[in-house]
């Protein structure tokens, strides 16, 4: 048990199985789907029931917060952008949205610790402005990761008992992925050079600059590396423990997660250790061209459902991939059995040459 989570149980094997025996008896050889047929198979475990239902309120979670740490010039953009952005995804013109729409999914934005006021539909659960540097003082004070972890378990049981029957969980924060490396490096004990990426697109000063700030960060961090709720407070932030917290909770309440890139699967990294096994629920929307984000997938032991050499966030990347889920589902749903559409099962192949008995 951790800070309130505790081992979270699979998706239900009996109806994966049933999924399974289904398939075999689509109008299709077997396997000929491929990783569809892998995917719909999971939906049917997370739904229990076969065949599953489509999605029919796919909700998106943008947790935004600033950090410090943007201040010592590890981000080609100024922590300003991060409230303007919250402004654009409440006006509707951010990628998210755009995608959203396309992909059958509502958008929601949570202003857990943007440096600045935000509109009051947004900020319900905000913890503070702006988390601390991390590369020279702790990211939140004991209350405040508290304070978060309760926010992220609260907006995870808003949407569920909302009717939300698939979440994806997205990140808005410039200078983000300088705490979202930290936390992986960590975990996964991986250099600082090995582990940093471009970002927004620091220029090469800008990368030396991150690669110091994380170096510094992580001897930091290391000493509590396997306490998640301490990691988060002292290496974290606001928006991440919260995400941390969001996504262990939404496996404690057997919904499945499309995860997007590096900053979220940072913290579903640190989910995994607080909720064991909260990892099933999960699908990696995409692999971002951040370093980082490929130890973590492979770290949870998930392989993304599309390769974009993308690294916005917003949670663009698990937008793009619900389309495939969605038709990982219509194929298990909506195909006919070979008895339904009186297609026989199998091929008899050429016909075998009777023996010549006269020799």
């Amino acid at each position: 048990m951790t800070h309130g989570f505790g081992p979270v149980a699979p998706p239900d094997a009996q109806f994966r199985a049933a999924a399974e025996q289904r398939q075999a008896q689509l109008t299709k050889p077997h396997g000929a789907l491929g990783r569809l047929e892998q995917l719909g198979n999971w939906v049917a475990a997370c739904q229990g029931a076969c065949p599953p239902q489509q999605f029919e309120r796919a909700r998106v979670v943008v947790f935004a917060g600033d950090h410090g740490v943007a201040r010592h010039g590890v981000s080609a953009y100024p922590s300003e952008v991060t409230a303007q952005m919250v402004a654009n995804f409440l006006g509707g013109g951010a990628a998210v949205n755009a995608l959203a729409a396309v992909a059958g999914a509502t958008v929601r934005v949570a202003d857990l610790s943007v440096d600045a006021d935000t509109d009051p539909q947004v900020s319900k659960h905000k913890v503070r402005r702006s988390s601390g540097s991390i590369d020279r003082e702790d990211a939140l004070t004991a209350a405040e990761v508290e304070s978060a972890i309760d926010a992220g378990r609260a907006i995870a049981d808003e949407e569920i008992d909302s009717g939300a029957d698939l979440l994806i969980a997205g990140d808005m924060g410039i200078g983000n992925t300088t705490p979202a490396t930290v936390l992986i490096a960590s975990l996964t004990n991986t250099e600082p050079v090995a582990a940093v990426g471009r970002g927004t697109g620091v220029d090469d000063a800008g990368w030396i600059r991150k690669v110091a700030a994380i170096r510094d960060a992580m001897r930091r961090a290391r000493p509590v590396a396997k306490d998640p709720v301490e990691l988060l407070r002292v290496a974290g932030g606001a928006d991440f423990a919260a995400l941390a917290a969001f996504l262990a909770q939404a496996a404690t309440r057997r919904t499945p997660v499309i995860l997007d890139g590096v900053v979220v699967t940072a913290a579903a990294m640190v989910a995994e250790d607080l909720a064991a096994g909260a990892s099933a629920w999960w699908l990696a929307g995409h692999r971002s061209t951040e370093p980082a984000h490929d130890l973590a997938l492979r770290h949870l032991r998930l392989e993304p459902l599309v390769d974009l050499t993308m690294r916005l966030g917003e949670g663009s990347g698990a937008l793009t991939a619900l389309p495939i889920l969605r038709s990982a589902v219509a194929a298990l749903t909506e195909m006919s059995t070979f008895a339904e559409a009186g297609v026989s099962t199998a091929d008899p192949g050429p016909a075998t040459p009777a023996p010549n008995l006269r020799k």
